[in-house]
C-alpha cells in the first residue's frame, strides 16, 4: 500500500476526496485548481484520464472530458500535472482515474512507470474486472500503486470477494446505479453494503457518485470512512469558463465547506 495512502488513513478523521477531469478547462488552470483544492484541505485528490467515450460518467464530467481532449490533453501531459503537484507535496495521495482503453494505449508498462515516476499514488480504473486485472496488477504490484476497486449496491457477496481479492488503498462505493452527477445516495442502503463489506474487507470505504453538498458529505460520513466529490466541483468550472479567478475562488470555498465538519 502507498506510504502516503497509509499515513492519510491513520488519522481517523473521516476523508474528503476530490475528483477533476485532468486538463480540464486547461493544463494551467487545472494545475491551479488542483492547488487551491489541496490548500483548501482535500485528503486524496482524483485525475481523471479525459476518455472520449466515458461511458459511467454523467453529462457535466462527459463535457470536462470533452474540453480536456478539444485543448490537446494527453496522458503525458496528465503525468506533467501529476509531478508538478508532487514537486510541491509529498504527502497528499494522487490517484488517477479513468478507463483501461486509455492505459492499453499507452501501453502498461509504460503507463506504470510514468505513474511511479510521477508520484501516483492509485488507480480507479472503471472498467477494468477482476477476471482481466492480472496484467495491470503485477505491473503495479512492486511499485507502490494500489488497485483501487469499485463497488455497487448490487455486488454480490460472491462478486465482492472476488473484487476485493487485489483490492488496496481503500474501495470506493458507488452510491447509486447509473451514472456520475445523477440522483443522490440512498443512506439505508449505503449502511448495508458497508457492512457486507467490512465482511471481506478491512480496507476503508469512501463513497461516491451523487454527493454534491455539505449536508449530503455529513450524511456520507456518518456511515462510510469518507466522501468523494467530482461533479459538483466540475460544474463549477462549466459555469466560470470564462472567470477563471471567481473560479479557483469558488472551488475553494466549495472545498472548505465540503471539508469544516468532519470529524
Amino acid at each position: 500500500m502507498s506510504e502516503r495512502l497509509i499515513k492519510t488513513f491513520s488519522c481517523k478523521k473521516k476523508k474528503l476526496v476530490t475528483f477533476v477531469t485532468g486538463g480540464d478547462p486547461d493544463q494551467d488552470t487545472c494545475y491551479q485548481i488542483l492547488e487551491t483544492i489541496i490548500k483548501n484541505g482535500a485528503d486524496i485528490i482524483e485525475i481523471g484520464m479525459p476518455f472520449s467515450d466515458p461511458m459511467a460518467d454523467g453529462p457535466t464530467i462527459q463535457l470536462s472530458s470533452k474540453r480536456s481532449i478539444k485543448n490537446g490533453t494527453n496522458l503525458n501531459n496528465i503525468f506533467e500535472i501529476c509531478a508538478k503537484i508532487r514537486d510541491k507535496n509529498n504527502l497528499i495521495p494522487i490517484i488517477l482515474m479513468g478507463y483501461y482503453n486509455v492505459v492499453l494505449n499507452y501501453g502498461i508498462k509504460n503507463f506504470t512507470e510514468k505513474c511511479s515516476s510521477a508520484g501516483v499514488d492509485g488507480l480507479i480504473i472503471v472498467d477494468l474486472q477482476p477476471e482481466e486485472d492480472s496484467e495491470l496488477y503485477k505491473s503495479i504490484n512492486n511499485k507502490n500503486i494500489n488497485l483501487i476497486r469499485l463497488i455497487t449496491p448490487n455486488t454480490t457477496p460472491e462478486r465482492l470477494k472476488k473484487i476485493t481479492n487485489h483490492a488496496s488503498g481503500f474501495l470506493y462505493y458507488v452510491t447509486i446505479t447509473g451514472i456520475t452527477g445523477q440522483k443522490s445516495a440512498d443512506i439505508e442502503q449505503l449502511k448495508n453494503s458497508i457492512k457486507l463489506i467490512r465482511e471481506y474487507s478491512n480496507l476503508p470505504v469512501m463513497a461516491g457518485f451523487g454527493i454534491n453538498n455539505k449536508s449530503q458529505v455529513s450524511e456520507i460520513c456518518q456511515t462510510a470512512d469518507g466522501a468523494v466529490v467530482g461533479s459538483a466541483i466540475i460544474k463549477i468550472i462549466e459555469n466560470k469558463i470564462h472567470q477563471k479567478k471567481e473560479m479557483i475562488e469558488k472551488i475553494g470555498r466549495f472545498v472548505r465547506e465540503l471539508k469544516e465538519d468532519l470529524v
